[in-house]
């Protein structure tokens, strides 16, 4: 099994704490988003690979010599401000903390998501080149894949139109980013590439594979995995154990941020000794062992 920690919500930066605790116990328990009485329980003895998805890694650098797990990072930097990213630790620290997790887990097990560009009159094509080009100079040697992605309209992001003010990209915006993203790239000894986007951005030199795809995942573990049915992505199948609308960052592009009424009610439902993330077991729970 894979677990994913997390796409719903940024795990690593806001519960650490948490996650720990329930690497120790051995277990965590993780209730369905959309039938609240299903609980899967999963036990870390059956999990070959954690995928770590965040912004920030800083809180779990000290814990990953705890951690007797083949581990894969995503961190994701990207150049917005905090109009658009609120609650983010400065970018330079960011940096720095990726540079601590590369010397930790090595280059190979590490990527950088630049992650979802944007245009708009502040966040022009310009500025993305310019923030690109930096990224990587500051990361060279440290990372050596970057995975792009274009913003989606989901309804967070639609509900913070009047905040983003983005406008649709037009072929010279993809040109201009495929064409200079890739230069940037190599010049620093990196590839680019996208997973499941419409604009794949190959002919400019990009890469068109998945996050995480059926040759490394067996690369990374010796075992093959089934394809992710819930997602077209083509990506291997993953056990998420996050909670959508408890992300702290606030990111108005936000996709599991969907409805940000519920979230500091729910984050107030936290118990680091939970083996839930948001909230506790309830006695009508129906609680299934989740296998590989």
């Amino acid at each position: 099994m894979i677990l994913m920690v997390s796409g719903r919500t940024d795990i690593v930066a806001f519960y650490t704490k948490w996650f720990m605790n329930r690497y120790k116990q051995g277990f965590v328990d993780v209730r369905n988003p959309f039938y609240e009485k299903m609980v899967s329980r999963i036990y870390f003895k059956d999990v070959d690979l954690i995928l770590f998805c965040t912004k920030n890694p800083m809180p779990i650098v000290p814990y990953l010599k705890d951690i007797n797990h083949k581990v894969l990072f995503h961190v994701t930097l990207t150049p917005y401000h905090k109009d658009i990213e609120p609650n983010l630790p400065p970018k330079g620290r960011i940096i720095e903390s990726i540079k601590e997790v590369s010397k930790i887990v090595g280059i190979d097990n590490l990527y950088v998501r630049y992650d979802p560009i944007f245009i708009s009159d502040k966040y022009t094509t310009k500025y993305h080149v310019k923030s690109f080009e930096n990224m990587c100079q500051l990361l060279s040697g440290y990372v050596k894949q970057i995975i792009v992605s274009f913003m989606d309209e989901y309804k967070n992001t639609i509900n913070n139109k009047s905040v983003l003010k983005y406008r649709k990209m037009s072929e010279k915006d993809y040109e201009i980013i495929g064409k200079e993203f890739s230069r940037i790239a190599r010049e620093n000894n990196m590839t680019v590439q996208t997973c499941f986007e419409e604009k794949t951005l190959t002919e400019y030199g990009f890469i068109n594979r998945q996050c995480l795809s059926k040759e490394l995942a067996y690369q990374l573990t010796g075992k093959k995995y089934k394809l992710w049915q819930a997602r077209k992505c083509k990506c291997v199948e993953m056990a998420d154990i996050g909670t959508y609308n408890t992300c702290k960052h606030l990111c108005k592009y936000c996709y599991a941020n969907f409805d940000e009424t519920k979230i500091e009610e729910n984050i107030k439902q936290h118990d680091p000794k939970s083996s839930l993330l948001i909230g506790h077991l309830k006695d009508d729970d129906e609680i299934k062992e989740r296998k590989s």
